[in-house]
């Protein structure tokens, strides 16, 4: 199937037009309302994918189909986005009725190589991208004098891809919380097969910086644990050659959210958000490597629920000679206390993080930043953050940044 590019101004309000193929609707284009609609056919649902913004006489529309990813740009602008799974019914070849003139061509996109800043804006707290994208689920990760922050991109407020979310991860960062830079996108969807990237952690090891994160499937299929490598930490590159999936007595399925961390007994040790099949029970599972490339399951999860309620988005470190695990329990973060690194967890009193939803967090100079987010109208909204530091009990107090 190759990419297609479709290109017309808009001449009148209103205006349809639509394809066809053996009795079936392949590609649908309308405008009314000076509201513009597309909707593209695939074999994997029945219900197409639909892209819409506002438009006007005279704009320019463009409609590029990929593989993996549609776009709807007007006058240039990318206004609305989707991301496709499985095979494309609409062709070259395909015609409109009614007639309409527009420019049907082969796409081929130009490989552009991105430098390390794309732009830069002031102050996070309460940020959000415009035009339609979202923040959701953060993952900040301090790296020499630098605090990043990756999250995840939303569009439609977690309704891309027929529901699976399509989420890819962004990247900005700071040194003085004032001035924060973007980056290139960390982490894009590249194949019709990804769903979503979920949630994830980052790691450096030795000169090469690590993104651990599971790819969401859908239709019952497991979600295997992938990653991606970067040289600067501000390009990353898939890692193929990388994947496993979570043992039997977890459901793999909705196996997500890999924290990476090494140990002080030289193992590297990642929690996973599971549950264990047999119990019922959400629970975040341990797996340990000597070398990150194979894994294992360390015997018991390191937080099992007492429900079948799954603890999301799990965070871990020690601060102040104590460690901490965190978890979200229906988008509040939890933590937990412990003497020892991966035992004796113990939550004290009030232990809720209070910075909107799933918030994670890294150190900086002497204080915790946790970074999460605040919905707005659904899944996904703006930054926020939070500034913690710890009483000689572990009890974290919280601030302003």
């Amino acid at each position: 199937m190759k990419n297609v590019k479709i290109t017309f101004s808009v001449k009148e309000l209103p205006f349809y037009c639509v394809s066809h193929k053996n009795g079936r609707k392949t590609f649908e284009v309308q405008a009314f309302d000076d509201l513009l609609s597309v909707a593209v056919q695939y074999d994997y649902e029945r219900k197409p994918l639909e892209m819409n913004c506002p438009v006007a006489i005279g704009d320019r529309v463009e409609i590029v189909l990929l593989p993996y990813r549609i776009e709807l740009y007007v006058n240039g602008v990318c206004k609305d986005e989707e991301w496709p799974a499985g095979e494309r019914l609409f062709d070259l070849a395909d015609t409109f009725t009614p007639d309409m003139p527009m420019q049907i061509c082969e796409y081929v996109p130009e490989p552009k190589e991105q430098p390390a800043i794309l732009s830069s804006f002031e102050n996070a707290q309460g940020w959000y991208p415009g035009d339609g994208v979202f923040v959701g689920d953060c993952m900040p990760y301090r790296k020499d004098d630098e605090y990043h922050v990756l999250y995840l991109k939303d569009r439609h407020h977690h309704r891309s891809k027929w529901l699976l979310g399509a989420h890819q991860w962004e990247h900005i960062s700071t040194k003085d919380f004032k001035t924060w830079y973007v980056h290139p996108m960390a982490v894009p969807i590249t194949d019709p097969s990804e769903g979503s990237i979920c949630t994830g952690s980052w790691i450096r090891n030795g000169s090469k910086e690590y993104l651990y994160y599971t790819v969401r499937r859908g239709k019952g299929l497991p979600a295997p644990i992938c990653r991606s490598v970067s040289e600067d930490g501000y390009h990353f590159e898939k890692d193929t050659s990388f994947g496993f999936a979570v043992s039997e007595r977890y459901d793999a399925p909705s196996a997500r959210d890999p924290k990476v961390v090494k140990g002080e007994d030289g193992l590297f040790h990642m929690f996973l958000t599971t549950s264990l099949v047999q119990e019922n029970k959400g629970c975040l599972a341990h797996y340990i490597s000597a070398d990150m490339e194979k894994w294992e399951d360390a015997g018991e999860p390191i937080y099992v629920a007492p429900n079948s309620d799954q603890p999301e988005c799990p965070d871990y470190f020690c601060y102040q000679g104590k460690y901490y695990l965190i978890f979200s329990l229906r988008s509040h973060a939890h933590y937990m206390v412990s003497e020892q690194p991966f035992s004796g967890f113990v939550e004290p009193e009030n232990a809720i993080i209070p910075c909107a939803s799933v918030p994670k967090g890294a150190p900086w100079q002497d204080k915790l930043i946790f970074a999460g987010f605040q919905a707005m109208g659904g899944y996904g909204g703006y930054m926020t953050f939070k500034a913690a530091t710890a009483l000689e009990s572990g009890k974290l107090v919280f601030e302003e940044v």
